[in-house]
């Protein structure tokens, strides 16, 4: 093993040499599977972070479960309250796995100007409210606040404001139709406290957030009656199967929708992006190997001399094999390293500077998202190492072809 070791190196060193045929064969495979990792890493990188990204801004708006009235299920607006007095509410301790269960409730409105007007859609929300993703939404003002009384505070998307010429401060006039039709539509006057921007436009151009009470009042519910529940998981890949097990742990009178089954098509759009991840991959480990392949072949060609001296010294066909094999092993390293230096550097440049915009109306984010994991960082690593390996086991048999009376004669 030592003197295998030993002629792997000489020969790492010699094909180093400037005069050496298979040299610039030797940096195109380097180059290659270095060229290989960074399409990879940014592939796993942006595909996984475009997703991420878009089920967090759809989440803060919906929760990834929602449970409501069977009435409820083909509207946007809140039609039949649900009582407060539920087994699942404050907390759905009969299905674990579940981090935050939320009371909303939804009304249609329009929002009325000297010179303009839009139609849109009231959530009423209450302290139980999380807030956390539009913290990060929240642009100018603040969020509102509704643990005290009953207030006007509302939050408005930049599409609202920017559109109708709103700022912070200023008063919304909004109108509610009754039950009657007949009858004039119900006023509210509502203050401006903060404007969001998620980037997701098509639920920016409709959601404005407010104090469930005054929903509430609207629809003459009493106050221990709402809309419906938005359910929060600690693990969204576990979404269908916590989607059934809810089902099963509410009552007969209550219907649960998720996340993927409301905005079903946003969902089919993000899970071609797995499709995509997995053709890149095998597209650059494919291309890696043949490099790899051809410079394993030109190295054989160019040492055949040598296999035929080390075959007349008494070495077998595996050990001459591995000689080559431990060669190519240091290539593909080397081309590891260099396309994580480089890859890992064009990731962390674009996750914290930002660099690569991104056109919202496409994409439903403003720059390329990046998710920076080690799973498939080391994944990408071990398995362009071993495929690339397994691939050349197949080359590295021309070695048993070589005899030593042949490679002799070999110029």
């Amino acid at each position: 093993m030592n003197l295998e070791f030993f002629i792997a190196r000489r020969l790492i060193s010699a094909k180093q040499h400037k005069s050496s045929i298979s040299a610039p064969i030797i940096k195109i495979a380097i180059v290659a599977i270095a060229i290989g990792v960074i399409m990879m890493l940014v592939a796993f990188a942006t595909g996984i972070g475009l997703q991420q990204k878009i089920r967090e801004k759809m989440s803060a708006f919906t929760g990834h479960i929602t449970i409501s009235n069977y009435d409820n299920n083909n509207s946007q607006v809140s039609l039949k309250p649900i009582s407060l007095d539920q087994d699942f509410y404050p907390e759905f301790t009969s299905v674990e796995g579940i981090s935050h269960v939320q009371a909303t409730a939804y009304k249609g409105g329009v929002i009325r100007t000297a010179s303009d007007f839009e139609g849109i859609i009231i959530k009423g929300v209450g302290t139980d409210y999380k807030w956390d993703y539009f913290k990060d939404f929240l642009i100018e003002g603040e969020l509102p606040e509704y643990s005290d009384g009953l207030n006007e505070q509302v939050l408005i998307s930049e599409y609202i404001a920017r559109r109708l010429g709103f700022k912070v401060g200023d008063k919304v006039v909004t109108y509610f139709l009754r039950e009657d039709s007949r009858k004039t539509p119900l006023l509210r006057a509502f203050e401006v406290t903060g404007i969001y921007s998620s980037g997701f436009q098509e639920f920016d151009e409709l959601y404005m957030i407010a104090d469930i009470r005054h929903i509430q009042r609207l629809n003459k519910w009493e106050k221990n009656e709402v809309g419906n529940f938005e359910v929060f998981l600690e693990d969204f890949s576990e979404l269908d199967e916590k989607g059934r097990q809810i089902y099963e742990n509410t009552g007969s009178f209550l219907d649960t929708r998720t996340i993927k089954q409301k905005y079903f098509s946003i969902f089919e759009w993000l899970s071609l992006f797995d499709f995509n991840i997995a053709l890149i991959i095998g597209i650059m480990i494919l291309v890696a190997g043949i490099n790899m392949i051809t410079a394993l072949l030109v190295l054989i060609l160019e040492r055949t001399q040598m296999i035929g001296i080390l075959k007349a010294l008494g070495s077998n066909d595996w050990s001459i094999r591995k000689i080559f094999l431990y060669n190519a092993g240091y290539l593909i390293l080397l081309g590891l390293f260099w396309g994580n230096l480089i890859g890992l550097g064009l990731l962390f440049a674009q996750k914290y500077l930002e660099l690569i915009p991104l056109n919202p109306q496409t994409y439903y984010v403003t720059e390329a998202p990046v998710y920076i994991g080690w799973e498939y960082i080391v994944g990408v690593n071990v398995g362009t190492l071993i495929l690339c390996m397994l691939m050349l086991l197949v080359p590295s048999f021309i070695i048993t072809r070589i005899t030593p009376v042949k490679a002799m004669k070999f110029d």
